[in-house]
């Protein structure tokens, strides 16, 4: 495993970490043993960054990692977000009273004193542009609730304007090979800002793990399910905002591109890891052989020139129409 420093927070962090979102049920039943069983392995190989949030099964996904921290006092590092439990879901919500109970209820999920990174999870574009949120997020670091903190983004316009306050230290954004358009702008800005990147969704929702075909059906309770045309949230979380059959198409051209002995799962995660702006790529996993696959990537030699530029003209050709100018 390879570690990178997360911004201006001085924490070292391993380039390919765990996203705990399965863990809560949103990618289809799992059961806690597993989902503890994948976590310890993780940690045996060298992860040390887990990345949750509040509405992940309701406290299920913090439960789970909060009882494997504690039992094996193991020195990892997990972050979790806040915001999503507000119904309605309005900037108005993001105040300092809400973001409190919040995160006093993280606290007690998590079983620790004071949260390692807490970030703002996927608000609305006008919360960006609200300096008393991110006033209220100086205030609980103050208090001692929480040690840093940082936003988990839709769009490039929501990462370029909060990285305007200087307290923000990681953001999170989708960033795979069916979404590149934050490297255009975005990733220089971060680099000046030293405001470390967190890839989000590094494999699309798993398509680019490349295990998927036009039969392939979701449970009821998977997102991939419920979500594919944005009902329930926003439709870039799911497959990237990419349509299934395109993905697939993709997915299938990219196979030539893999070395061999490679798997493309571990491939995809490479290329995410290529930008130097990029601090960690946080793949989900809800087994302990995702982990050791995900986990693989980290040893991969750089992806060569050659192979870069026929990588972007594939995006180009076949994805970037379909979502580059959406976020």
């Amino acid at each position: 495993m390879h570690y990178r420093t997360l911004g201006k927070s001085g924490l070292e962090i391993s380039c390919v970490s765990f996203g705990a979102w399965a863990l809560g049920g949103d990618f289809g039943s799992v059961s806690d043993a597993e989902s503890k069983q994948a976590v310890l392995r993780a940690i045996e190989l060298g992860v040390n960054f887990f990345d949750t949030a509040d509405v992940y099964g309701d406290g299920r996904s913090e439960r789970i990692l909060g009882e494997v921290k504690q039992s094996t006092k193991a020195d990892i590092i997990i972050a979790t977000k806040a915001g999503r439990r507000l119904n309605p879901h309005t900037a108005a919500g993001y105040n300092l009273e809400n973001l409190t109970a919040f995160v006093e209820r993280s606290l007690v999920n998590l079983r620790v004193d004071a949260l390692d990174l807490v970030q703002l999870h996927c608000p609305p574009t006008d919360v960006y542009y609200m300096p008393e949120v991110f006033a209220a997020l100086d205030e609980l670091k103050t208090r001692g609730k929480l040690r840093h903190y940082g936003v988990s983004v839709e769009r490039v316009e929501e990462a370029l304007k909060a990285i305007e306050y200087p307290g923000v230290t990681s953001v999170q954004i989708i960033y795979n090979l069916l979404r590149q358009r934050p490297s255009e702008l975005f990733f220089q800005r971060a680099l000046q800002k030293q405001v470390g990147i967190l890839a989000r969704l590094p494999l699309s929702s798993g398509m680019l793990a490349g295990s998927m075909s036009k039969a392939t059906t979701f449970e009821a309770s998977d997102h991939r399910n419920y979500n594919k045309n944005g009902e329930a949230f926003d439709q870039g979380e799911t497959f990237s905002g990419v349509p299934f059959d395109a993905g697939l198409d993709f997915v299938e051209r990219l196979r030539a591109l893999v070395p061999d002995a490679t798997s493309l799962a571990a491939f995809s995660l490479r290329w995410a890891l290529m930008p130097e702006a990029v601090t960690a790529v946080i793949p989900g996993a809800k087994r302990p052989s995702q982990v050791e696959e995900n986990v693989s990537a980290a040893e991969l030699p750089p992806i060569s020139e050659a192979t870069l530029q026929q990588l972007d003209a594939l995006y180009r050709e076949r994805i970037l129409p379909l979502v580059h100018q959406r976020w």
